[in-house]
């Protein structure tokens, strides 16, 4: 099996499962804060993934974010359950995300969202409903099947952002400041609250870009390769101490990369 079929069976495997204990009910037990949290759910369609790649590319690393952590030259990066907030409070907005990268970066990325509408076109190749993206170097950005437009240079001011900035991180200049910059020069904000749905929404041009800080790989990579696997850019910073991730059309990125350094 080549390596973006088998993500595209690893994260609707792992969705799937997911939402199948969501269902049967689940307990919720907090990691950093109230607003972190983790499930059964989280780690059982973890250890599906590990499990699968484990047989599948013994050769290949692994990190995940509920804990797998094997190094390799190339490695799967896992997010079982990305938006477990909105998972466990109803809100249909999560996902379960792999990429696969290299030293350059990510090779490739899939995300599999199963609470979405099955009416879409090409929805018909999955057979549990949702959306489905993949996309990598060698991939054109597709959904369901589907082969997604190229981005389309558009400023930041026609444009929507998607980003995050906890509560307890707001006194912190360093992060609100930058963020705020890029919030005004844009024509509307949304948070989500899921990643890689987000990154998915930008590169099928429904959200304009996302600027987030300090992100973790699993957070990063799936989307950072369906974007660019979409004509788009996907770049990292530092600025101000901090380690800003921007991803969207070129005009964009750029426009937002020089909002976030001051310039």
């Amino acid at each position: 099996m080549e390596d973006l079929q088998l993500a595209a069976s690893l994260v609707r495997d792992a969705g799937t499962l997911a939402a199948e204990m969501l269902l049967a009910g689940l307990e919720t037990v907090q990691k950093t804060s109230i607003s972190d949290v983790v499930s059964a759910a989280d780690h059982a369609a973890e250890e599906l993934i590990v499990s699968r790649l484990r047989q599948a590319r013994p050769q290949d690393g692994l990190l995940g974010e509920e804990g797998t952590d094997v190094p390799g030259e190339r490695r799967w990066v896992i997010d079982p359950v990305d938006g477990t907030y909105n998972f466990l409070s109803g809100i249909p907005i999560w996902c379960s995300a792999v990429a696969l990268e290299d030293a350059q970066g990510p090779i490739l990325g899939a995300i599999y969202h199963p609470a979405t509408s099955a009416g879409l076109p090409g929805s018909g190749d999955v057979a549990a409903g949702g959306e489905i993206w993949l996309g990598g170097r060698e991939h054109p950005a597709s959904l369901n099947g589907v082969l997604l437009a190229p981005l389309a240079e558009r400023p930041l001011a026609d444009i929507s952002i998607s980003t995050y900035l906890h509560p307890t991180t707001l006194p912190d200049e360093s992060l609100r400041e930058p963020l705020l910059r890029v919030m005004r020069g844009a024509a509307t904000v949304r948070m989500l609250g899921s990643g890689s749905v987000e990154m998915a929404a930008v590169a099928a041009g429904r959200l304009g870009a996302w600027v987030h800080a300090n992100t973790k790989p699993w957070d990063w990579l799936p989307g950072a390769a369906l974007i660019r696997a979409a004509g788009g850019a996907a770049e990292v910073i530092q600025a101000h101490g901090q380690r800003w991730h921007v991803a969207g059309n070129k005009r964009a990125v750029d426009e937002a990369l020089a909002l976030v350094a001051g310039a």
